[in-house]
């Protein structure tokens, strides 16, 4: 057997912590199925003294995480920190120039500068991997790595967030908003004090950039990926897809397009009976096109301490086995350059909620925009949120499903829509996905 891989932990929170106990619950296997050791010479946090289950004797402690970038008996630094920039940022960049391997958790920073950090790796022939970065426990960058590279990949579709996830299934199931079911998130701690990242979509947009990367040889990028998120989805309108045929879920989608990619997150209508639609609670799930392999769904747990622990884990096995391949498959000097954004030219049917003014023409008036505007409807339906005639304010919820359009000219029509005398506030809209998704 050949020498240890050494390795050093910087951030022992909840992933950080799951990691030790893997290494130390799983010695004698992951060193027979790697062919040597994965020995954890040093670790860094902020409170040496929390207590945190698990069992340090033996393993130094370095205060400054910077400390293991430069350590001589460490080869690979595993960063659990977090955040695009600082201090994670600064231990990456000085890990890789000092040749050492790199294994993360941290979307952000991939999403951010991945490709400069992919640059660094391979100038010192060392890995940088993010397995756990993507989907908590699915091994979904290992896939698109390895066993989907004969493919050309056609499109990506993810439900990327398991906050998103459990807050919509949530409001499906018992009828509440989303203000009431996102509390209930916080304190079960699916959902940080300040959720933004999460329920804004921002946190899902960072996995796709790097997803997007690894299926279409792009440089990743974060910047033009085009974002909305869960915060205006009130259970009216789950009722409403319901009744239509349609679950509600936060789509992440990456797909090539007549002129290039468009990477695009945001609440669709999913149709009943297609796999995403299936997937609950607080799961991950990721919808593969390949020319290829076809319709390929993994789907598991997309976060918490085992899956994004068992993620690391899958990375540093690689690692000593001697596996290093550039970490967005192709070479970061041949990556493309970051497509063009092309989200107007994007074609779907649209749902259309608004409020109208209750009184004799004004839906007459309405339909009349809407044509005026170039939107073709294929169904109305009016009737109050609780099944009534209003909710007493003299407006009526009233719902179009459209005909297939673009973005822009949906955009303009509801934009005028917004300032209709007939229509009270600025109305919904959401995409309806079916196509890659059966």
């Amino acid at each position: 057997m050949t020498e240890a891989l050494r390795i050093g932990i910087a951030g022992l929170g909840t992933v950080g912590a799951g990691v030790v106990k893997i290494l130390a619950a799983r010695a004698d296997h992951l060193a027979a199925a790697c062919g040597r050791p994965i020995e954890l010479v040093a670790v860094s946090a902020r409170d040496k003294k929390k207590d945190r289950g698990i069992d340090l004797g033996g393993v130094r402690w370095e205060d400054d995480p910077m400390a293991l970038a430069s350590a001589d008996d460490i080869d690979l630094v595993v960063e659990l920190i977090g955040g695009s920039e600082g201090i994670a940022r600064e231990l990456l960049e000085a890990a890789l120039k000092a040749g050492k391997h790199v294994v993360t958790a941290n979307k952000a920073l991939v999403a951010h500068h991945g490709t400069a950090l992919a640059r660094l790796a391979e100038a010192a022939n060392v890995a940088l991997n993010y397995e756990a970065a993507v989907a908590g426990g699915i091994p979904i960058v290992k896939a698109m790595r390895e066993a989907l590279a004969g493919n050309e990949i056609r499109s990506i579709h993810g439900i990327l967030n398991g906050t998103c996830n459990y807050i919509l299934t949530e409001m499906e199931t018992t009828g509440r908003d989303f203000a009431d079911v996102l509390k209930d998130a916080q304190d079960l701690g699916y959902a940080e004090a300040d959720p933004t990242f999460d329920v804004g979509g921002i946190d899902a947009a960072h996995k796709l950039a790097i997803l997007a990367s690894l299926a279409f040889g792009t440089e990743v990028d974060f910047a033009n990926v085009h974002i909305e998120g869960i915060e205006k989805i009130s259970a009216t309108d789950i009722a409403f897809a319901r009744e239509f045929g349609f679950k509600v879920k936060l789509l992440a989608i990456a797909e090539k397009g007549d002129g290039g990619i468009v990477q695009r997150v945001h609440p669709a209508l999913v149709p009943e009976g297609t796999p995403l639609a299936a997937v609950s609670g607080v799961y991950n799930a990721v919808a593969v096109d390949g020319d290829r392999v076809g319709h390929l769904v993994l789907e598991g747990r997309g976060a918490g301490e085992g899956p994004t622990a068992s993620a690391v884990l899958s990375d540093l096995v690689d690692i000593a086995r001697g596996l290093v391949v550039p970490p967005f498959i192709v070479p970061a000097a041949k990556l493309k350059a970051p497509a063009k954004p092309l989200m107007d030219a994007h074609k779907s049917s649209f749902y259309l909620r608004l409020r109208a003014v209750d009184r004799a023409g004004s839906m007459a008036e309405i339909t009349r925009a809407l044509a005026q505007a170039s939107v073709s409807i294929e169904r109305i339906v009016q009737r109050g949120e609780k099944g009534g005639r209003g909710d007493g304010s003299g407006r009526l919820p009233v719902v179009f499903i459209t005909h297939e359009t673009d973005e822009s000219t949906m955009a303009r029509a509801r934009a005028h829509l917004a300032e209709h005398e007939d229509v009270a506030g600025t109305p919904l809209v959401i995409r309806i996905e079916d196509g890659e998704l059966r």
